[in-house]
């Protein structure tokens, strides 16, 4: 798939997820077969770039090309400003955010909320594709509710703007991440633009995303909450999309090595203090569906510090490679 003087391969991406999917995560997800990764979103609003965490957020050194960076907001001239403040500090790539369903984002009128409007839609698109020289994208969903299905239309005007690739997520904005994600739509979508498009929604596993390409007729697929505690489904996709053969899942030790290779990572981007605490969310993904799952998470939680969280979870992860229990209470 190719974007801009960029190709992407493989054609699968890391969706941009608020919270998640910092500097460290997209690093990861790219080492482990990411052709894109995108970060968080950032506010178009120019008085919010100074904080700490937009600075984190705009912080892109070392990461692998390409770099994609996501905006919200619903002015277009500030959104048009906010792409060229991120393209000089870093994006190769601008990503636009019509996706998020989340109400504090459509509250202020952004994210998802942005597809009741299709004349507004086509000013903000208009205005940031004028704004920057660099390959602008969009994330949508299927339209505001079952009702209102309006992503073909979206896609259209987003063609006609000089949106260079599609990002499209198979539920309304009404539907949360509620239910199954439907591909109809993106089907359609695909059908009416000449647009690289993205398949989004659902994609948990390599004969999943292989069946969404092929109901759809994407050029690839965007995985969000499947990779996490779960970086390598990537490699996995990726295989699988080469050889049609499924890679064993990694071992207890291959999960701890890429685990404690995460935490430094943390550690070393936030500062030991903030690190342990963000990295707590990501401890109870890793940790999803493994034995004693609940009683590590309740000690590991507990660790003030990065040498006891470290040390918790090498002590967890060597036991479950040892075929052993893990000795939680100890441990606490």
């Amino acid at each position: 798939m190719h974007l801009g003087p960029y190709t992407l391969s493989p054609a699968i991406a890391l969706a941009p997820m608020a919270g998640v999917t910092d500097k460290p995560f997209r690093q990861l997800c790219k080492r482990l077969g990411a052709g894109l990764a995108v970060s968080e979103m950032t506010s178009a609003d120019p008085r919010l770039w100074m904080t700490r965490k937009s600075l984190r957020r705009m912080d892109h050194l070392g990461e692998p090309d390409p770099v994609s960076v996501q905006i919200a907001g619903h002015d277009p001239a500030m959104l048009a400003e906010a792409a060229r403040y991120n393209v000089d500090h870093g994006a190769q790539i601008i990503d636009i955010n019509m996706g998020c369903p989340a109400k504090k984002v459509c509250n202020v009128y952004a994210g998802s909320a942005l597809l009741q409007d299709e004349a507004l839609v086509g000013r903000i698109l208009t205005a940031v594709c004028r704004a920057v020289e660099v390959p602008v994208t969009l994330k949508m969903r299927t339209g505001w509710n079952r009702e209102n299905r309006n992503g073909v239309t979206v896609a259209r005007i987003a063609e006609d703007c000089g949106i260079q690739a599609l990002a499209v997520h198979g539920r309304t904005r009404a539907d949360l991440y509620n239910g199954e994600a439907e591909y109809a739509t993106i089907a359609a979508i695909k059908a009416a633009v000449a647009l690289p498009v993205l398949a989004n929604g659902d994609i948990d596993a390599p004969d999943k995303a292989r069946e969404v390409l092929d109901r759809t007729g994407a050029d690839g697929v965007m995985i969000g909450r499947a990779a996490q505690g779960r970086p390598w489904i990537f490699r996995e996709i990726g295989h699988y999309f080469a050889t049609g053969q499924r890679l064993p899942p990694p071992g207890p030790a291959d999960v701890r090595d890429i685990l404690i290779g995460h935490l430094e990572a943390l550690y070393a981007f936030y500062g030991e203090g903030p690190g342990v605490r963000i990295a707590r969310k990501h401890l109870g993904w890793y940790a999803r569906d493994r034995p004693e799952n609940a009683a590590f998470r309740e000690v590991v939680n507990r660790a003030e510090t990065a040498s006891a969280q470290m040390q918790l979870t090498r002590d967890y992860f060597d036991a479950l490679a040892a075929g052993v229990a893990p000795v939680l209470s100890a441990a606490a």
